[in-house]
């Protein structure tokens, strides 16, 4: 079994920012959680990523700031949608934040969606044609590990042509910023080509480990395990690979409260609750805590929280309180 006791990480609301207030001034909300959970002693902060499906904080530019004003967490994305970039401005961006943070970023990615009439307007809207984003982030992965490791880079793909492209500064990292890829057992089905297994074999191949966001601890348990198996298959040392969970909750000793107010705020961060009950669980510390423990048992090192509520001040006091120094 894995180590009962993971790195755990808090999602900050650069989202719910926007949702509570759609004109906000100040930032100090997102700066403020980041600096209390560094004091906390956890391991990590991390922001979600959307240009205008589902509007936020800039990502690295957000991490940058918290950068500069924290000594040791470390800064992740989870996840980056990381296709709706260039990878050459991209790397540079990484970099600098790499620079900045002494070596703290950690970068989670994924395809990203396209299912939706918003999601396919984003998409549009960054020039990306949304039926290839998939190989897009392939080549960006490919082509950001040998610029932020200082490699003289040429490329030749099917969507972008480099030729002695070199990156300064490079990473601070000697390997480079890490770059998880998302993968998700539900999509999996054994004996198939399936969109889970192409995940695992893009994560293992390509990536410095995973993250899931939508799996249950069994499922969870079942990724890990076949993660492994791939990785290891492919010569890649597995006990380097981090192993990412990133779930949604809400605390509070009224589980009815608890489940609506989530239930507010998911539909009001996606326009519509897209998961269901794969989200929470939503409802006491206990609850809580018992799941945590569930997905390092399944196998993940890292857990990152998001607080389902508009009052992710409150959420994070309790979680402190009650719940991580379980963990610590």
């Amino acid at each position: 079994m894995a180590d009962s006791k993971p790195k755990l990480g808090i999602l900050l609301p650069t989202r719910g920012l926007l949702l509570r207030d759609a004109s906000p001034t100040s930032a100090d909300l997102v700066l403020n959680l980041a600096a209390q959970v560094e004091a906390a002693g956890l391991d990590s902060v991390w922001v979600g990523d959307s240009l205008t499906a589902k509007p936020r904080l800039e990502p690295l530019v957000t991490l940058s700031a918290i950068a500069a004003r924290t000594n040791r967490v470390r800064l992740g994305t989870s996840v980056l949608l990381m296709a709706l970039r260039h990878p050459v401005l991209l790397a540079q961006t990484m970099a600098t934040v790499d620079l900045i943070s002494q070596g703290r970023l950690l970068i989670a990615a994924g395809v990203g969606g396209a299912f939706n009439d918003d999601q396919k307007q984003e998409w549009q809207n960054a020039g990306v044609k949304a039926a290839r984003r998939t190989s897009r982030l392939e080549e960006m992965v490919q082509i950001i590990k040998g610029l932020n490791t200082g490699d003289t880079v040429n490329h030749r793909g099917r969507h972008f042509e480099l030729h002695g492209v070199e990156m300064r500064p490079r990473a601070v990292q000697q390997s480079g910023v890490p770059i998880l890829l998302a993968c998700h057992w539900r999509f999996h089905h054994p004996g198939e080509d399936s969109t889970g297994e192409r995940q695992l074999q893009r994560a293992a191949r390509l990536g410095d480990g995973l993250i899931s966001i939508s799996d249950t601890p069994a499922e969870f348990a079942e990724m890990a395990q076949r993660f492994d198996q791939v990785a290891s298959g492919l010569g890649r040392d597995v006990d380097a690979l981090e192993k990412v969970m990133y779930l949604t909750v809400n605390m509070d000793q009224d589980t009815n409260r608890a489940e609506l107010e989530a239930e507010e705020f998911l539909t009001g961060y996606y326009g519509s609750n897209i998961w269901g009950t794969r989200w929470g669980p939503f409802g006491d510390a206990a609850l809580i805590k018992e799941r945590l423990h569930e997905y390092a048992e399944a196998g993940a090192q890292t857990l990152v929280v998001r607080f389902a509520s508009f009052q992710p001040e409150q959420q994070l006091s309790t979680f402190l309180e009650q719940i991580a120094p379980a963990f610590l």
